[in-house]
């Protein structure tokens, strides 16, 4: 049996239900707006407007790992009470990062035509729009990578209240401008505009609460070669992993489209997007975990407490994914039609169902992952995605030419898997986390469940039926599941974990009212 919550634990639980709270007011505005963009742009426009979300969302991660490295120091900084560092250390690191995000923009914009014209398969009416869109977001990775390291201060500074303040509106922006433009009969380029200016608007929105937050920043502008040095030495290894891992994540999408057709890309991407989405709970408890494991580490907390925090994370993960993908992977046939309509059920249904079990990995290997580099050991995740990328490539390849789009959800999931496998042992190995605490703590017993209502509910779906009837089941196996887990999988530690975050997720709902 584990010790109560500590008030790092307390921390945790509040960071991770306003990230929680964070991620998951947009999405319902999203499944709203999605079928609207499919009819109004049609598939091959949607999936060209997937790529626009995919490069304004996650093209900060070329930043040579200096957020990633950023978020670790001024955590690190904060924690010793060394206000005077802040200065050099964040002034330093945007200004690195905006003029890298510069020579980048310009790389990219040299190469748009060679993409539009030659490797994406397109119909020939929208390469026109596919160009100046593509143009148009090349040269907004300046605001992409200084709105990324701003709301990294933030989060450094375990303010995710803050971030969130700003990070909801900009999230559903890139769902409500699209639709918006499309309304009033833009077309592609003007709805990238758009949701570039609204990235700027959040850039100076981080800006302005970093100013308030540490004053520090505002009283004092300074560069720091020898800070520099610092962010660089950490940053190598996470800028590998930022430019490998991109590839490992949305490299399906261009071989999709290089290798069949932009239509495919579209039937892929939504649910991909759809599934990928419902990691509110691991990626926010991960931004919640990151700055708190390099805290931890930086104080010299002993080893059991951390593996504590560590073991009891992956149990909440199971405990709350692993019914919620297996629904998804049952009535994936029913959910795609009734938000995309008979095409997307036909198309895409057996995609979603690989991906809930990639999804599910995943969001265990999320929580090793910030453990690893949170300790210090950047440079294992950047070998482990090297690992994988070749293993990745061999998998798309062989797999989408014999199972089509089917085939790329096989191969993510089985690299999800290996990751998994990877990330686990490394913090095993580096003694990071020991045996016996993940074995005391219960997650073997936690796992064993969750197989079994999988499983289950697999037989639900394979007896045929009607669909209220595999709905009543269904329902059934989850409530005993709820049941077993309470009684027999959770001790107090996870009890107590599990009501501090719901308490908290409570009280940031009641006061959003």
């Amino acid at each position: 049996m584990g010790n109560p919550p500590t008030i790092q634990g307390r921390l945790i639980f509040r960071n991770t239900g306003l990230n929680l709270v964070g991620q998951v007011i947009p999405f319902p505005v999203g499944l709203v707006v999605i079928p609207y963009l499919v009819r109004g742009l049609g598939v091959e426009g949607f999936g060209i407007l997937s790529f626009a979300w995919v490069l304004l969302g996650y093209f900060g991660l070329f930043d040579l790992g200096l957020g990633r490295a950023t978020i670790k120091f001024v955590s690190e900084s904060l924690g010793r009470n060394e206000m005077e560092q802040l200065p050099g250390l964040v002034w330093t690191s945007l200004a690195v990062q905006l003029v890298l995000a510069t020579g980048l923009g310009a790389l990219a914009a040299a190469f748009v035509p060679l993409i539009v014209e030659r490797v994406l398969h397109m119909p020939v009416s929208l390469i026109g729009e596919a160009r100046t869109s593509f143009f148009i977001l090349a040269f907004s990775f300046p605001v992409v990578f200084g709105s990324n390291t701003l709301r990294g201060v933030l989060e450094a500074g375990q303010r995710f209240d803050l971030v969130n303040v700003v990070k909801v509106p900009a999230s559903i922006s890139m769902f409500v401008l699209p639709a918006a433009a499309l309304a009033v009969g833009w077309r592609l380029p003007g709805m990238v505009v758009l949701m570039v200016l609204a990235r700027l608007a959040s850039m100076g929105a981080y800006l302005w609460v970093c100013f308030r937050t540490f004053p520090v920043l505002r009283q004092r502008f300074q560069l720091a070669p020898g800070m520099l040095r610092r962010l660089m030495s950490y940053g190598g290894w996470i800028s590998v992993s930022h430019f490998v891992g991109p590839l490992l994540i949305y490299w399906d999408r261009f071989f999709i489209g290089a290798r069949l057709s932009v239509a495919a890309v579209g039937y892929y991407t939504a649910p991909y997007d759809m599934v990928t989405r419902l990691l509110i709970l691991p990626t926010s408890l991960s931004s919640a975990l990151f700055p708190a494991f390099s805290s931890m580490g930086a104080g010299g907390v002993e080893q059991g407490r951390l593996g504590q925090v560590y073991a009891r994370s992956l149990k909440l993960i199971l405990l709350t994914m692993s019914p919620l993908m297996a629904m998804v992977m049952v009535f994936s046939p029913h959910l795609l039609r009734l938000w995309l309509g008979p095409d997307f059920a036909e198309e895409s249904t057996l995609v979603l169902q690989i991906l809930c079990v990639g999804v599910l990995i995943n969001a265990l290997s999320t929580i090793s992952f910030s453990l690893v580099q949170a300790l210090g050991r950047p440079d294992l995740t950047a070998k482990f995605h090297v690992i994988e990328l070749p293993f990745y490539a061999v998998a798309l390849w062989f797999l989408v030419d014999a199972n089509g789009i089917a085939g790329a959800a096989l191969a993510s999931t089985l690299r999800m898997l290996l990751d998994l496998v990877l990330l686990t042992a490394a913090a095993c190995r580096l003694r990071f986390v020991m045996l016996k605490t993940l074995s005391e703590s219960g997650l073997l017993r936690t796992t064993v469940w969750s197989v079994a209502l999988i499983s289950a509910l697999f037989v639900v779906t394979f007896a045929g039926g009607t669909m209220m009837s595999q709905v009543l089941f269904s329902a059934l196996l989850l409530v005993a599941f709820a049941l077993a887990a309470w009684r027999i999988v959770l001790d107090r530690w996870d009890k107590d974990f599990m009501a501090g975050l719901a308490s908290r997720l409570h009280g940031v709902w009641s006061s959003g009212k």
